[in-house]
């Protein structure tokens, strides 16, 4: 893990005088988006663990066993081929998996790797390029920019590591 993820990103620029989101046709065929968004759509409302794996993993997302996807949780629509989601791993109620971002003058692409027994939690966005290590926590409504450690708790925007205090009643 480098720490940055603007350091594991892939950076497509892209022509003309509007933003990069008007060339999104060119990144990736129509059909292919309109596909994964149907599919997706399924997962987000689908009850079955089972079943979401199983279509996530057509669509290309890496899923380990005995990953629970939370209702709503969305993966990339783009990319969901550059999403790794590892044995025993949580992505919370809502959660946003994204592996792309479109700017002005360019798009990035980037791999996310949630690490086993990791968990996502509900309301959660992680960002291109960025690693959840094992069995590390992202905290509810956290926006993940940097890789989190192994073991590590995150939270809030930017996500930053918390302290837990020895005490309980502290």
């Amino acid at each position: 893990m480098s720490g940055q993820r603007h350091d594991d990103l892939d950076r497509h620029p892209t022509p003309g005088p509007r933003n990069s989101l008007f060339s999104w046709p060119d990144a990736k065929h129509p059909l292919r988006v309109m596909l994964n968004y149907a599919v997706i759509l399924v997962c987000r409302v689908s009850p079955s663990l089972r079943l979401k794996n199983r279509l996530l993993r057509r669509l290309g997302v890496t899923v380990g066993t005995g990953v629970a996807w939370g209702l709503e949780s969305t993966p990339d629509v783009f990319w969901p081929e550059l999403i790794t989601v590892r044995d025993d791993a949580i992505v919370g109620y809502d959660a946003t998996l994204l592996c792309h971002e479109f700017l002005q003058t360019e798009y990035r692409t980037g791999e996310v790797v949630v690490g086993e027994r990791a968990m996502i939690g509900a309301g959660a966005v992680v960002l291109p390029g960025v690693t959840v290590g094992a069995d590390a926590q992202v905290a509810a409504n956290s926006l993940v920019a940097d890789d989190v450690p192994p073991g590590t708790t995150v939270a809030g925007v930017p996500a930053e590591p918390i302290e837990r205090g020895d005490d309980a009643d502290s």
